[in-house]
């Protein structure tokens, strides 16, 4: 194979497809494109077909497919040390996670872990280690799929079928500061709450929300964890979204954009939460692999030298006012922060979402479906102006094709 894929590309993605079904688990069923070469914003399909990519690996992604500073860093180190366990000590590792407490501007320790759901599986650990048990979560939340993380996973149809699952936790509304009033008392461990929720739909709390939170947490005693895997980065214009309004938590999750592509996730404490991890407590073969820190370090020295943290908050309220623009009687508001928006459709239609993910896809663009009637847009941070506008146009041509048949029957 060369390089750049070439080769496979013409093999056809129905081929490619077939292959997937023929050895892959159906945990995810089959997905529905097979994408073979990826550059910047844009990645081509395995019969050569271009595509504007605002999925990037569902806000991975962040300085978009190939970015010459990761190929560099990541070649460069598996050339230098590749893996070591956590016996001994590569210096990448310890230098991002002193990169990562200087962002936040705190005293703390990490954890390096491979996943989102991993980051929030230590988190969820270092809540029992205070020596309470109950926990509290948001309804429609997301926080991975591994048994404590989904226990938290505010989203009854993921967490179904694997009943029971560990730990007290009680689930309350998002975005409204009385229910955690009465959830969260002297007895709760840790209240987990995301920024903005992403899987459920790109929500949005009200000012103030996160400040509660700190506060209630507080009063009682528990520890206030914010999970930032999907916010984090830079994907709302700043490191943390939390950062917005002041709120300092005592346990911060990551990962997605924190990598560029590579798995890595990371659990950020601070105070006397960080020393409640002791020998033996946790740990993974893979924590914190020098590659991968590697590579994280060259997303964030592209991110601080290139003042890309400015740019998401211009690229997305471009993003924002462009699809606005487009004055669709069916768009019921665009919703979000930085490059993490979602656009709500009018809920009467049934799985408009799906249908409009389709056909942008027919027009050259990978948007997520993310909920029935929400589409969601996570482009690389790095996107340009020119990109966003012809996002901005072939979603118009997109909704048309849709919208055609629909505002005949509405």
């Amino acid at each position: 194979m060369s390089d750049d894929g070439a080769d496979i590309i013409g093999a056809g993605n129905t081929a490619l497809t077939h292959r997937w079904q023929g050895v892959m688990m159906d945990n995810f069923g089959t997905p529905r494109l097979p994408l073979v070469r990826g550059r910047g914003t844009r990645v081509w399909d395995a019969e050569g077909t271009e595509y504007l990519d605002f999925v990037g690996g569902i806000a991975v992604n962040a300085l978009g497919h190939a970015h010459p500073a990761v190929v560099r860093a990541v070649a460069e180190q598996v050339g230098l040390l590749g893996h070591v366990s956590n016996l001994f000590i590569a210096e990448p590792t310890v230098h991002l996670a002193e990169r990562l407490l200087r962002l936040t501007g705190r005293e703390g320790r990490v954890y390096f872990s491979n996943s989102g759901a991993e980051a929030v599986e230590a988190a969820f650990k270092i809540g029992r280690l205070t020596g309470r048990t109950h926990m509290v979560a948001t309804t429609g939340g997301f926080h991975g799929r591994t048994m404590g993380a989904l226990a938290l996973t505010g989203q009854p149809g993921k967490q179904q079928p694997f009943h029971p699952l560990p730990g007290d936790v009680s689930h309350v509304p998002y975005g409204d500061v009385e229910a955690l009033r009465a959830a969260v008392t002297p007895h709760t461990a840790l209240l987990i709450l995301e920024p903005v929720q992403g899987e459920n739909g790109v929500i949005v709390p009200p000012p103030g929300y996160l400040r509660a939170a700190r506060e209630i947490t507080a009063a009682t005693g528990t520890l206030l964890v914010l999970d930032e895997i999907q916010t984090g980065i830079g994907r709302t214009g700043r490191w943390f979204a939390a950062q917005a309004e002041g709120v300092e938590a005592d346990v911060v999750t990551l990962a997605k954009g924190l990598g560029g592509g590579l798995p890595i996730g990371a659990t950020l404490a601070f105070g006397a939460t960080a020393q409640l991890l002791t020998p033996g407590t946790h740990g993974s073969t893979f924590s914190g692999n020098p590659v991968v820190c590697a590579g994280a370090l060259a997303v964030l020295d592209t991110i601080e030298r290139g003042g890309i943290l400015a740019h998401v908050i211009q690229a997305g309220e471009r993003l924002r006012s462009g699809l606005e623009s487009l004055g669709h009687p069916l768009v019921r508001e665009v919703r979000g922060a930085g490059l993490l928006l979602g656009v709500v459709f009018d809920g009467e239609i049934p799985e408009v979402a799906a249908r409009v993910q389709r056909a942008a896809q027919d027009n050259g663009l990978l948007v997520n479906a993310v909920a029935p009637g929400v589409i969601r847009l996570t482009p690389p941070l790095t996107v340009s102006d020119r990109e966003v506008d012809t996002f901005v146009d072939g979603f118009r041509a997109a909704l048309s094709e849709v919208f055609g048949d629909v505002l005949t029957a509405v």
